[in-house]
């Protein structure tokens, strides 16, 4: 039986930021943005910095600024590990959240 939502926890070094259910996210990848829908392939992604946008069950939409983390996504459940989570963009990027090239390519 396929899930209809995912269940979403997003946790700074400081609070838990939401744990919800959700029917969609979308989060800012180190590489661009990632789309996630219930029963999503199992993964792990880096987070840069950007907006984080979690689609409610139901209707309603919750939006957070997020820089550095990561992303894991597994039967359903969706866990943001960010170094920052707010309101408003961060005031300084933290420096894990900027990945250039020649740290990609190994």
């Amino acid at each position: 039986m396929e899930a209809s939502s995912l269940q979403v926890r997003v946790v700074s070094p400081d609070r838990m930021v939401l744990e919800d259910e959700a029917s969609a996210l979308v989060a800012p990848a180190w590489d661009g943005q990632v789309g996630i829908l219930p029963n999503h392939a199992p993964m792990l992604a880096l987070l840069g910095s950007g907006e984080l946008h979690v689609d409610r069950v139901g209707g309603g939409r919750d939006s957070f600024y997020v820089a550095g983390g990561v992303l894991k996504i597994d039967r359903n459940q969706v866990t943001v590990l960010t170094e920052y989570a707010g309101d408003e963009p961060p005031a300084e990027v933290p420096e894990s959240s900027i990945v250039f090239a020649e740290d990609a390519e190994g």
